[in-house]
């Protein structure tokens, strides 16, 4: 694929550290352009929620899929999971503004584990987020534990991204570790990937 002035830009924000997407530069991700490009509430809309779920998002950025998630979660909870303090300010800051009470906020490394019970949650999404974790099979494996038994893993990947994985690489990262692939949808600008949670 070509190279867009949206790819140039990402690669030399992303100079400032290889891991993780600065927050400082949260801008380019909660502008008008990118969110009409990334579209969250239709990819919130895949997420096909019921809305009494606890969901966990990892790598939140500054929330532009979290504000979409957390209206659909009415009986439900939202779990936001991140590596910069700052990256949770900013969601907090966005939910907060939008009336929405259904948040609990958590920073931490995913390549280190996370802090929540076994089975904990219906649904987990990351958003082009497992390509910046340092140890992508520990968070994997850490999602199994927090997932319940049937619980979805949901990723969405752009393919702007520089870090992003493909449908075979999640696959190739996810099933060893007690995932079954579900399937995986999009278009010629994302793919929305999905795995269900198996026992071991």
């Amino acid at each position: 694929m070509p190279t867009t002035w949206m790819d140039t830009v990402v690669r030399q924000v992303r100079r400032v550290g290889d891991f993780p997407f600065p927050h400082q530069a949260a801008f380019i991700l909660d502008n008008p352009i990118h969110r009409k490009f990334v579209n969250p509430a239709a990819v919130a809309g895949r997420l096909a929620l019921r809305g009494d779920e606890r969901v966990l998002e990892i790598g939140p950025g500054p929330g532009i899929f979290s504000v979409q998630i957390a209206p659909r979660l009415p009986a439900g909870h939202l779990d936001l999971f991140d590596v910069q303090p700052e990256m949770l300010d900013k969601v907090k800051h966005k939910l907060d503004r939008a009336g929405y009470r259904n948040a609990e906020f958590h920073s931490g490394d995913a390549s280190n584990g996370l802090p929540f019970p076994d089975k904990s949650f219906d649904v987990a999404f990351l958003a082009s987020v497992i390509g910046e974790v340092p140890d992508k099979t520990a968070c994997i494996r850490s999602l199994h534990k927090a997932l319940k038994p049937g619980g979805r893993l949901i990723f969405q990947e752009i393919f702007l991204d520089p870090d992003r994985l493909g449908i075979s690489e999640l696959r190739t990262l996810a099933e060893p570790e007690g995932f079954d692939f579900a399937s995986a949808t999009g278009s010629r600008w994302r793919d929305i990937v999905e795995f269900t949670r198996t026992e071991r």
